[in-house]
């Protein structure tokens, strides 16, 4: 051996030290070339060949061959450790890892279940391939080596890389359960990474997609983690008692309520939230959960707890649906104290004023306010809350509408007072309408003096009075009316035909003192129908319809019929047979009179005619003396119709007279 080794020392040149190693390694007498190689390694010799067999030297000789494996740069990992793998599977590992010779490493740790060292190597190692491959589901080692990852390799590594790898590596391989295993080793167990934010989110967020019971005990146990974020997505899973517990613990009060409300659905939980968290913003999200679900009376404490008036105007919608008008005045007025909104103040007098509160609604208008009090008398009026719109109008001013309310209270002097200031039509003629219903005509008369001088507003008193029987008072209110400085025809003719229907005495006095006022055609037809003939014929002559006056005395000349009238306008008739019949008249009902009425016909009458007419009734010598006054016309039907009467009388000094008289006119006429 000496000679061999001194014979190599001494040999110098170009020679394979692979084909020298290989033949002495042959003869296993490897560690005769120790000095040599020593010596080479002394030189700087970085041939792999050396260092290779140096390396299977210590190793066979176990002369800390670990320390070598791992210090010296120069040795072929893939040649020394197949060396050692029979040898000694650790120290195969160890080659391996430092040539990164991944596959063998792991192929000799599965054969030797050095799982430990292989769950290491890959933490340390950092590659996706490599964890891919080891976790892949046909690798029947994967379980015992993914329990060493957990239980050892893990939890000696301090580096945050090591572990984010890891988990990446586990979440690529689709292990959830395993993955959850490994987080709660790395967080839950006082490890350097138990703070760590992503590590706690990840393990909650694995929990909530794989094991969603375990959800819970993290979230209570964990402190780091993205709390709304994790609390959405638990929502997302419907886990809501988690995002609950999550808001809760995180003094997120606003969401928790929510989570309540929205997913849980319990607003009785919520209201116990609300008072145990006391936060403003708690109560106003459960005031409009409680809004909406009808609760009002409640929605507005809880809104007043929170000191919030920004919802008014669904309050106001609620509780008016709801009637709930005492809770409305609470809140509006805590919403007054923070915003100054007309609607608020408007809602606030209306809902004074339905709940009665009189005092307070005075006290409110009286102080300076933007409320829009006409509005709110007009609801109140029409809801009939009386009291109410009257203490507005007043406010206002609004006479008109006040006198309407005042009517209702019964106050109808007051009413009339109101309208008086108003001083409107419609408003007048709603007081009168009212005090007429009442039976207060007094008053009732004192609005309508101020409505019947309005010719287009007659005609409805008129028939408000009549429909409901108040004639006599009707004729009052028009009687006083008519010495009004504005009295117009319409009331002297309206007058005239209510006497006409219910005083008819009177009506005979009012013509004749106002007949020229009055529409006599209008009055004329009232007349007709209430058979009033006098006072028919009266105003045809005054109307100078003659022909109907004469007509109209003897159809009815019981009633009606007066010789001087009858006389004064018969001779204005147009119609001239009205001669005639007037002649009839006479002869049925007047024949003594019937000379007095011919004396005035005389110039108008065709006395052929009218001594024919009497000789065919034979009633000649009733009117003779007309006769003998209108002989002197020589008119041959009257000379004979009056000499015939002498003859049949046997008046013989009267016959001579008429032919001396006839002969007389005969010889003077040319």
């Amino acid at each position: 051996e000496n000679v061999v080794n001194n014979l190599i020392l001494t040999v110098r040149g170009t020679f394979s030290t692979d084909e020298l190693v290989e033949e002495v390694e042959k003869r296993n007498r490897l560690k005769l070339l120790m000095p040599w190689l020593e010596g080479r390694v002394h030189e700087g010799i970085n041939e792999p060949a050396t260092h290779n067999a140096l390396a299977k030297i210590y190793i066979d000789s176990n002369n800390n061959p670990e320390r070598y494996l791992k210090e010296n740069q120069f040795y072929d990992s893939d040649v020394i450790g197949k060396y050692c793998e029979k040898r000694d599977p650790h120290l195969a590992c160890v080659a391996y890892e430092r040539g990164n010779c991944d596959l063998e490493l792991i192929r000799v740790c599965n054969e030797n279940s050095l799982f430990k060292y292989a769950a290491r190597h890959l933490v340390r190692r950092r590659d996706p391939v490599m964890w891919e491959h080891v976790l892949d589901p046909e690798n029947t080692f994967r379980r015992p080596l993914i329990d060493q990852v957990v239980q050892t390799a893990l939890s000696e590594t301090q580096d945050a890389e090591d572990v984010s790898t890891t988990v990446r590596a586990f979440m690529a391989a689709d292990l959830p359960n395993e993955l959850i295993e490994l987080l709660e080793k790395i967080v839950l167990e006082n490890s350097v990474f138990s703070d760590h934010r992503n590590l706690q989110n990840l393990l909650i967020l694995t929990a909530v997609k794989a094991d969603p019971t375990r959800v819970m005990e993290y979230i209570t146990r964990l402190d780091n983690y993205d709390a709304p974020d994790i609390a959405n997505i638990a929502i997302t899973n419907q886990l809501f008692e988690e995002a609950f517990a999550i808001f809760k613990k995180f003094d997120v009060n606003t969401s928790a309520v929510q989570v309540l409300i929205e997913h849980v659905k319990n607003l009785d939980r919520a209201y116990e939230f609300a008072e145990r968290c006391n936060d403003p913003t708690v109560w106003s999200e459960l005031a409009r959960a409680q809004l909406t679900s009808g609760a009002v009376k409640e929605a507005i404490d809880s809104f007043i707890k929170a000191d919030d008036p920004s919802a008014y105007l669904d309050v106001i919608e609620a509780a008016r649906n709801n009637d709930g008008y005492e809770d409305m005045v609470r809140y509006l007025q805590m919403a007054r104290k923070k915003a100054r909104e007309a609607i608020i103040e408007t809602e606030l007098v209306f809902a004074y004023a339905k709940v009665n509160r009189l005092a307070d609604l005075e006290e409110f208008i009286s102080s300076p306010n933007i409320a829009q009090i006409q509005q709110v008398g007009d609801r109140c009026y029409d809801e009939m809350l009386y009291e109410a719109a009257r203490i507005l109008y007043n406010n206002v001013s609004n006479y008109a509408r006040l006198a309407s309310t005042l009517v209702h209270l019964g106050e109808y002097q007051a009413a009339v007072d109101g309208a008086r200031k108003a001083n409107s039509t419609k408003t007048w003629k709603e007081v009168c309408f009212a005090c007429v219903e009442a039976g207060e005509f007094r008053m009732a008369q004192m609005c309508g003096l101020h409505i019947v001088v309005h010719a287009d507003e007659l005609e409805e008193l008129i028939g408000h009075y009549q429909s409901r029987g108040f004639f006599q008072e009707l004729i009052q209110l028009l009687e006083a009316a008519l010495g009004l400085e504005r009295a117009h025809m319409g009331m002297f003719t309206e007058l005239a035909i209510l006497y006409s229907k219910y005083n008819t005495p009177k009506m005979r006095e009012h013509l004749e003192l106002f007949w020229s006022r009055v529409n006599i055609p209008k009055v004329l037809r009232a007349a007709e129908q209430a058979h009033l003939w006098p006072e028919l014929v009266f105003l045809y002559d005054k109307y100078e319809e003659y022909d109907n006056a004469i007509q109209t005395m003897m159809s009815h000349p019981t009633q009606c019929w007066k010789e001087a009238m009858f006389k004064d306008i018969i001779t204005k008739v147009a119609n001239i047979e009205l001669y005639y019949k007037a002649l009839s008249h006479y002869l049925e009902f007047k024949p003594m009179l019937l000379n007095d009425l011919l004396l005035v016909l005389t110039p108008r009458l065709d006395h052929t005619r009218a001594v024919g007419y009497f000789q065919k009734v034979g009633q000649l010598s009733l009117v003779l003396p007309y006769v003998k006054s209108v002989q002197s016309h020589n008119n041959k039907v009257i000379n004979e119709a009056l000499n015939n009467s002498y003859i049949e009388n046997e008046d013989y000094d009267s016959l001579r007279e008429s032919i001396t008289r006839t002969l007389s006119i005969t010889s003077s006429s040319p």
